[in-house]
């Protein structure tokens, strides 16, 4: 059987068409990889690379490159392919969706809290929520899970594990005092109030805990949730408003017991296996058991510097839009600092003061604004900077070279950062343990 010569051309073109394909595939997989190494050289020399908490851990023999879970991802250049194979490159950034772990085709990837060198504080929680003390739970953030969805499943759990506890209760008691009124706290509460259960929730700020501070046009949601009493919130990127009306909205119209600006200064076990909650305000409460909703943040941390307790300083920045005409000073070099001093620079004179060279660990966005907000001059930020005093109209800045300037003040906020609550948990017997790379077995 003889071949044309047409013949031989339709293979040769088709071999060609082909190879140039191949070629091409190859090429454009190489300059990606070497995007992606850049960027993650960048986050390692910005300090973008350890992460915080929750995060994907990528075994490189399994992974096959499949790209599945960088599309997953919600957030931006949290993971990339590098040669064929799945890396993480932004890990401060990743906020624990898991939409990774679970899009992956062949189970590469598993979540993990802590690193090989960078141990993460966490108390002893066990699959039911309960900590090693019977009674106390712990949902959300403290526990290792901050993303808003996450936390409510949380808190409506740790509720579902107490209706179904054996341990006795007194009948004459509340069953469960919720600490928090954070998602996990709402997402607790109304499971509460659907189970039947007489439950109290304690808040030392206002609903929304950690989620009130955030400014309010900040996203703080980009994935549906279920809310007992409620049903399914659909909405997708929304703002910190609109998500805290809805919670409102859920408590008022199913009558939920909340406090707010009652802050629990210590929980007691008593030998009845009852808990006694001490409040800051000297007021005493008992319930069978206790549901720890609160942020790792604890206590917003403080300069300790002399003018501090000023009325003009404040730690969560509340209703940016309505601050107009003053000379604010913003004190941190993390992603709080950086959104506040952003949302203030349009109608107010703002000062950013950061202790170190340059800004570590922010997400890539709030990097670039920042910087083109110094290029335009729009904020001025003093790097190797401290605060070292508060007055009534302004503040003295020192300088890590020994130089020193006062700059005109009307307010002062300060993010650098909160108390972790060890101490409060030790006091209530819960054990605190440093873990390193630990695998997350439920999500």
């Amino acid at each position: 059987m003889s071949i044309t010569i047409e013949e031989i051309l339709i293979y040769l073109v088709t071999a060609i068409f082909c190879a140039s394909v191949v070629y091409f595939y190859i090429r454009k997989g190489k300059k990606n990889s070497a995007t992606v190494v850049e960027k993650i050289n960048v986050a390692k020399q910005e300090g973008r690379f350890e992460p915080n908490s929750l995060h994907p851990y990528i075994d490189l023999n399994t992974c096959i490159g499949s790209a599945a879970c960088v599309k997953s991802c919600p957030e931006k250049d949290i993971l990339g392919i590098v040669d064929g194979k799945a890396y993480v490159v932004n890990a401060t950034s990743c906020v624990g969706h898991g939409a990774c772990f679970h899009s992956c085709p062949v189970e590469a990837i598993s979540l993990r809290i802590g690193t090989e060198t960078r141990g993460v504080d966490l108390p002893h929680v066990n699959q039911h929520y309960e900590t090693n003390v019977r009674g106390i739970y712990i949902a959300g953030e403290l526990g290792g899970m901050g993303l808003i969805k996450n936390s409510v499943k949380q808190g409506k759990q740790a509720i579902e594990s107490i209706a179904k506890s054996k341990k006795a209760r007194t009948q004459d008691l509340l069953d469960v005092i919720i600490v928090g009124a954070g998602p996990a706290g709402i997402g607790a509460s109304l499971m509460a109030k659907q189970l039947g259960l007489r439950a109290l929730t304690l808040e030392q700020g206002s609903v929304g805990g950690t989620v009130f501070s955030f400014p309010r046009s900040k996203i703080v949601m980009t994935h549906p949730m279920d809310l007992p009493l409620f049903g399914k919130i659909k909405l997708t990127n929304t703002s910190k408003q609109e998500l805290l009306e809805i919670w409102k909205e859920a408590i008022s119209k199913n009558e939920i017991q909340l406090k707010e600006q009652s802050k629990v200064e210590k929980i007691t076990p008593q030998k009845d296996e009852t808990f006694k909650v001490i409040l800051a305000s000297g007021d005493e409460l008992i319930a069978n058991h206790v549901i720890i909703a609160i942020g790792r943040g604890g206590t917003p941390r403080k300069l300790g510097k002399l003018g501090e307790d000023l009325q003009k300083v404040s730690y969560r920045l509340l209703e940016p839009e309505e601050i107009e005409g003053q000379h604010v000073l913003v004190v941190g070099g993390g992603d709080s600092a950086v959104e506040s001093a952003l949302l203030l620079k349009d109608k107010n004179t703002v000062t950013l003061s950061y202790r170190k060279e340059q800004f570590a660990r922010i997400k890539p966005k709030n990097a670039e604004r920042i910087a083109q907000a110094i290029a335009k001059k729009e904020i001025d930020v003093l790097f190797n900077s401290e605060v070292v005093s508060i007055n009534p109209t302004d503040v003295l800045i020192a300088f890590e070279d020994g130089d020193s300037k006062t700059i005109k003040n009307d307010l002062v906020y300060i993010f650098i950062g909160g108390e972790l609550p060890i101490s409060f948990l030790q006091n209530a017997g819960i054990k605190i343990t440093k873990r390193f790379g630990q695998i997350v077995k439920k999500y």
